[in-house]
């Protein structure tokens, strides 16, 4: 069994200026989505979902992106190394628990008949 992780960090909180630059990215909300190349009996991938922000800090020693040239793969970037890899990898590990959990719960939710 493979799980594909996804990170979404597309939205994100701005300064309007910062020294002379504007739109300067100071905070990411991300999502990761974790897609198990196992399926269900509906035939449909099980899949979990994490969220969370992440501040980033505005790197002098880089060049600045201007807000128009930003990518998801930018801010992914940016946002990982933020986190910094036992974060990211405590996040993935936790997702991946959570899709484990479903293809092999060990609790369920049923109702008695009367």
């Amino acid at each position: 069994m493979a799980t594909t992780y996804e990170w979404n960090c597309r939205t994100v909180d701005v300064h309007p200026t910062e020294g002379s630059e504007t739109d300067v990215v100071y905070n990411v909300h991300w999502i990761l989505t974790g897609v198990s190349d196992e399926l269900d009996p509906d035939g449909n991938a099980y899949q979990s979902t994490s969220i969370g922000t992440q501040t980033v800090p505005l790197d002098p020693e880089s060049e600045f992106i201007p807000f128009a040239e930003l990518t998801n793969e930018i801010v992914v970037e940016w946002t990982k190394k933020a986190m910094g890899e036992e974060q990211v990898t405590s996040i993935e590990a936790s997702t991946q628990q959570a899709i484990d959990l479903k293809i092999n719960p060990t609790s369920v939710t049923m109702t008695i008949a009367d």
